[in-house]
């Protein structure tokens, strides 16, 4: 027999945020589902999906994902999704009650970090972040240009 094929514990990535990661410090993920029509899965697959400005908003109990632009299905028939709608994300009571209290509380924010595939169901990861100041933007910039001066530094060895 064959041995069994590990499987990746992320899945493939379809879309990342990189803004969310440079302007805000993350301070806690969390996995999510989302709520999609057909249509909208399958313009995923292509990779036809932009986080521009989407974040995650909380109404009547029911954490939303705002702002997330996934491109219009092109083989579809009458029946099309709308680009920009709002889309309901799949979560916990308990969860969405401790990061509602954390976002009230501490004036944090919660934004979408990365779109994947968990087998065959699309998962959104979540972050609450706190936005960076101008001179920690500066900061991460300097600590990331000097890790790459060392990593040339060792390659030139």
């Amino acid at each position: 027999m064959s041995k069994k094929k590990k499987k990746k514990s992320g899945g493939s990535s379809i879309a990342v945020n990189k803004k969310a990661r440079r302007y805000y410090e993350v301070l806690d993920t969390q996995e999510a589902g989302i709520a999609l029509r057909g249509t909208e899965v399958k313009s995923m697959r292509a990779g036809q999906v932009a986080f521009k400005d989407s974040y995650i908003s909380y109404k009547d109990g029911e954490a939303w994902l705002i702002g997330l632009h996934i491109a219009p299905y092109e083989n579809a028939g009458y029946s099309q999704h709308d680009p920009d709608g709002d889309r309901r994300l799949l979560l916990h009571r308990r969860e969405i009650e401790m990061w509602m209290s954390k976002v009230e509380q501490k004036g944090l924010t919660v934004v979408p970090l990365k779109l994947y595939f968990k087998g065959s169901r699309i998962k959104l990861e979540i972050g609450l972040c706190r936005g960076k100041k101008l001179h920690d933007q500066r900061e991460s910039i300097k600590q990331r240009d000097a890790a790459r001066d060392l990593a040339r530094q060792m390659l030139d060895r």
